[in-house]
C-alpha cells in the first residue's frame, strides 16, 4: 500500500496501536502453565473489544486469532493446548484489520528463568530491527534494510532466516514489496514516500531456513537452534519512518 492522505495515515495508526497494545498485553500474561490457546483467547478478546478483526483468520483462514510459536517453532504457530514452560522462548505475532486497514507486529518473549544465550539473541534481533528502521526514508535503497539486518546479525555471530521476508501491508495482510533480510546486490528498488510495509528480522544461533511442519502452518528450525523475531509496521516519509506499531 502507498498512502497519500492524512485520513489513511490515521486509519493505519489506529489499527497499529490496537495490535501493539494486544501484543504487549499478551506478552504480559505469559507465565508457566498457561496454554497457547488461552493466550490466544486473551488476544482475540482484546481485538474484538477494539472493533478489530484477526488478519490471519480473515485473510488466510488461520486457525487462531494470533500466531504463537514456542522454541523451535519460529512462526505461524497454531494456538493449542500446549502449556508454556519456564525457560521457553515464545514468539507472538499479532495482525488485524480495522476500517479496511491492516497492521502487523510481533515480538519474542522469554519466560524466566532465562539464559544469556536467549537474552543476547533477543537483544541483537531488536537491534537489527531498530537499526533497519533507521535506514528507511524516501529515496533510500530498499536493500539497505536487508544489508543492515545481515550486518547486525553477523557482527554478533548470528544467522538470518533467509526465507522469511518483510512485506508490504496496509490494504491487505501481505502485499508487495517483498523485502529479504539480507543484502541482494541485484535489487535496485528504492523506497518512496507513503509506502507501507513491515520489517521483521528473524535471527538465529545457526539456522538459515524455516521448514514447514506437518500441520500445514507452523514454521520450524532444528531444535538445537534458538531463533527470535521482532516486527513493526511502518510508513516511509522523506525524513524517515513513521512506526505504526510502536
Amino acid at each position: 500500500m502507498t498512502i497519500g492522505t492524512e485520513e489513511e495515515l490515521a486509519g493505519l495508526l489506529a489499527v497499529g496501536g490496537i495490535v501493539a497494545q494486544t501484543l504487549r498485553h499478551m506478552g504480559g500474561r505469559l507465565e508457566p502453565g498457561i496454554t497457547t490457546k488461552e493466550l490466544d483467547v486473551i488476544g482475540a478478546k482484546l481485538l474484538e473489544d477494539e472493533g478489530a478483526e484477526s488478519a490471519p483468520a480473515i485473510s488466510v483462514g488461520f486457525p487462531g486469532a494470533t500466531c504463537i510459536s514456542v522454541n523451535n517453532q519460529i512462526a505461524h504457530g497454531i494456538p493449542s493446548a500446549r502449556r508454556v514452560e519456564a525457560g521457553d522462548l515464545v514468539n507472538i505475532d499479532v495482525s488485524a484489520r480495522k476500517d479496511g486497514f491492516f497492521a502487523d507486529c510481533g515480538a519474542t518473549f522469554l519466560v524466566p528463568p532465562t539464559t544469556e544465550a536467549q537474552r543476547g539473541l533477543c537483544r541483537t534481533t531488536r537491534k537489527a530491527l531498530n537499526r533497519s528502521i533507521k535506514a528507511v526514508k524516501a529515496g533510500a535503497p530498499m536493500n539497505a534494510i536487508g544489508r543492515t539486518i545481515e550486518r547486525v546479525a553477523r557482527q554478533r555471530g548470528y544467522t538470518v532466516i533467509r526465507n522469511l521476508h518483510s512485506h508490504g501491508v496496509g490494504s491487505a495482510l501481505h502485499e508487495e514489496p517483498n523485502i529479504p533480510p539480507y543484502q541482494d546486490r541485484q535489487d535496485r528498488r528504492r523506497l518512496h514516500e507513503g509506502m507501507v510495509f513491515t520489517i521483521e528480522p528473524f535471527l538465529s544461533t545457526g539456522a538459515e531456513w524455516a521448514e514447514e511442519s506437518g500441520d500445514g502452518w507452523t514454521l520450524m528450525t532444528p531444535p538445537e537452534y534458538l531463533t527470535a523475531q521482532y516486527e513493526h509496521s511502518l510508513v516511509v516519509t522523506r525524513s524517515g519512518a513513521i512506526v505504526l506499531t510502536r
